[in-house]
């Protein structure tokens, strides 16, 4: 029987499904995709993007061209409710998509804050593609004069944007002073060599880091700091802790404490066995997982085989992947740092790794003439 499936997002966790969607419509199964945008931006090489390291067709997915290559139809447009009694998902524009299985890759945001709306001069670093705009203003502006730059976040993200800005300001006409304000400990969670290595690699590079302290940016570009201090900047990036969107708490489907989608090992919902999801936009039950991509990934083959059970009614298999990952940071002057389990290394090697990795991933996904496309499309 022809059921309806119903993919909101083209993030990391769906790409298996979108690469086989053609399994789908020979079992005779419909399927929709509904994303704000016909590209899927890479966040692993999101830093590389804001520093000129890569161009935007080498570091997306064209989902609606997979989708309608694959039999499926796209809706350029945002869900904003979930109906779980009607089975139907209301969209920004009004319209409602039924469905019989859907499952969610929406990602995560930046919690800016409510003195900070996102702004030309105030730019999260998700979704990535504000990174190529900020690229691209910064670009024209140190033509014309010097800037100061602020990046507030002293996770992984907030490291690796001070150091790509540093890339993409270089032996430009004009200068720019970047500071990094990392919150009470820059990579406080990360072992002591992993530290010092990444601020051994920025001060050296005339990075300020400002540690023992936190930021509230204002939609000026002022930034406050918490010792009573302030900044005066021309950018401010937030890379402070990512969150789901609220269409599930909106929705009154469980969440975890984060607002993700809750779901078993299956990647199902705790209370509504129809709808499964992946990646950041979830919290799994009892296990939880960081907010990076590699989960997302992992999570690929498990989403599909499950989907297709749903649909078809076969047994579902758990996503049991929750080992520990291996996270390397892009430094902006082709060098990375690594770091897994015990075990630290840094310079040139580790970024081409990381860069070995980032573009095989792309390459397995890339199926729709990505690298032949414009920046600008």
């Amino acid at each position: 029987m022809t059921k309806n499936l119903v993919l909101v997002g083209g993030g990391h966790a769906h790409m298996t499904v979108l690469l086989r969607l053609g399994d789908f419509s020979s079992n005779g199964h419909r399927v929709t995709v509904i994303s704000p945008s016909p590209h899927h931006f890479y966040s692993g090489m999101g830093p590389g993007l804001l520093s000129g390291i890569y161009d935007p067709p080498q570091v997306r997915f064209n989902i609606r061209k997979m989708a309608v290559d694959g039999g499926a139809s796209f809706i350029e447009d945002e869900a904003v409710r979930i109906d779980p009694a009607h089975r139907s998902i209301t969209l920004r524009s009004g319209a409602e998509v039924a469905y019989d299985v859907a499952s969610f890759n929406t990602g995560s945001r930046i919690a800016v804050g409510p003195d900070a709306a996102p702004s030309d001069r105030v730019v999260p670093v998700k979704p990535i593609i504000n990174l190529y705009r900020a690229r691209k203003r910064i670009l024209e502006e140190l033509a014309q004069r010097d800037l100061r730059i602020a990046v507030i976040g002293g996770g992984a993200a907030g490291v690796e944007i001070a150091a790509n800005l540093w890339r993409l300001a270089r032996r430009k006409a004009h200068r720019a002073e970047i500071t990094l304000v990392g919150g009470e400990r820059i990579l406080g969670t990360f072992p002591e060599r992993v530290r010092a290595l990444a601020i051994e690699s920025l001060l050296k590079r005339d990075v300020e880091v400002i540690g023992g302290t936190r930021a509230r940016a204002g939609a000026d570009g002022t930034v406050a700091l918490s010792n009573g201090s302030s900044l005066r900047c021309d950018y401010v990036f937030m890379a402070t802790g990512v969150e789901p969107t609220p269409l599930f708490s909106d929705s009154g489907i469980p969440t975890g404490e984060d607002g993700g989608l809750l779901v078993n090992s299956f990647l199902q919902s705790t209370a509504h066995p129809e709808l499964f999801g992946g990646g950041d936009c979830i919290a799994l039950s009892g296990t939880p997982l960081a907010k990076v991509g590699v989960f997302a990934v992992r999570q690929n083959p498990v989403l599909f085989h499950n989907l297709m059970a749903a649909l078809e009614g076969d047994a579902l298999h758990p996503f049991e992947d929750v080992r520990e990952y291996m996270l390397i940071m892009n430094m902006g002057d082709g060098t990375g740092i690594v770091w897994k389990r015990d075990r630290v290394w840094d310079g040139r090697l580790a970024f081409l790794f990381k860069d070995v990795i980032d573009r095989r991933f792309m390459m397995k996904f890339q199926v729709s003439g990505e690298r032949k496309e414009s920046a600008e499309s």
